[in-house]
């Protein structure tokens, strides 16, 4: 029945039976021998057939994915037997938004390496959305709202934000002394309007809508934001994931520390997720990844803990 499941994906994405035999070097009969014994099997017949062209019926398009699916579920069961046996082994695609990844998805993927080390891995960090049936992508790590889909998700973590500048611009623009005072100040943006999630919005403030905030740099990019920041450019309100380790040696300074970490996160911010197609052959290295990743991250992303302890010794505060 197998070998019948996958004679029949071949010859609905071929449309041709003679097509799907020279690939196969088989008879011509030998392929619709297959396709025969599935459709009596079936009790349906699964292509309309002519002299001139070969197309799936209505219980054939309704079966294409059923057929895929019993495959990739018997692969997936396969492979996790293996797994068992011999441990994971084999190679793994993971795709991350750039700057994300390289904070934090490469050094995940490192100590994956180190503890699974017949496995292998292809990270490719892109901020474009990657289709993962396309581009034959095994886990994928997005940030943002998740729309419903057939994905598998793993919430990885809640995006935090954070206000924040240099000791140097402090130093030449004083601290602002409260979040109505950002509108007095040199605020990066981004080159286009945020989503709502992500605006200059603060709990209770403006009645939860962004502050029209304004400064003379803008950039869509998060590293040249950050950049931007630690030259003194101005204030930055950013995900905390960007910024922790400089503002953990003192190389930026939260302007708001309690009142952002204490306050409750507002309803449409962005979440951090793994995601990985259902069925895949790699089913079982990609949730030992997606395990993997979560548990380095934390219950508490290590990111916010890091704004918990003060800035390391001599830093400006």
């Amino acid at each position: 029945m197998l070998d019948f499941l996958e004679t029949f994906l071949a010859v609905a994405a071929a449309g041709s039976f003679s097509l799907v035999a020279r690939r196969q070097n088989v008879a011509v009969s030998s392929i619709t021998r297959k396709i025969d014994a599935l459709e009596s099997e079936m009790g349906s017949r699964l292509f309309h057939r002519s002299s001139r062209r070969l197309v799936l019926t209505d219980a054939g398009e309704q079966f294409v994915p059923r057929a895929r699916n019993v495959i990739a579920e018997l692969a997936e069961a396969k492979e996790a037997i293996l797994a068992q046996d011999a441990g994971p082994r084999g190679l793994l695609s993971v795709t991350a938004p750039t700057v994300f990844g390289r904070q934090h998805v490469l050094s995940a993927v490192a100590s994956f390496l180190h503890r699974y080390p017949d496995i292998e891995v292809d990270l490719h960090l892109t901020d474009q959305i990657v289709d993962l049936t396309e581009q034959r992508m095994d886990v994928a790590v997005r940030i943002g709202l998740l729309p419903d889909s057939d994905l598998y998700a793993t919430q990885l973590a809640q995006v935090r934000l954070v206000t924040c500048a240099s000791p140097a611009y402090l130093a030449h623009a004083g601290r602002p002394a409260s979040v109505a005072d950002l509108l007095s100040h040199q605020c990066i943006t981004g080159a286009t309007p945020a989503a709502q999630g992500i605006a200059w919005r603060y709990p209770g403030v403006n009645r939860n809508q962004p502050l029209p905030v304004q400064g003379r740099f803008r950039s869509d990019d998060k590293d040249a934001m950050l950049q931007a920041a630690l030259k003194g450019l101005g204030v930055l309100h950013i995900a905390t994931w960007v910024v922790c380790n400089h503002l953990r040696s003192g190389e930026l300074v939260a302007l708001f520390p309690q009142q952002e970490r204490t306050a409750p996160a507002l309803p449409d911010m962005p979440c951090i997720h793994a995601v990985r197609l259902p069925g895949r052959s790699h089913a079982t290295k990609a949730r030992l990844f997606m395990d993997h990743l979560r548990a380095e991250i934390g219950a508490e992303p290590w990111w916010d803990r890091l704004l918990h302890e003060p800035a390391v010794s001599g830093a400006a505060a």
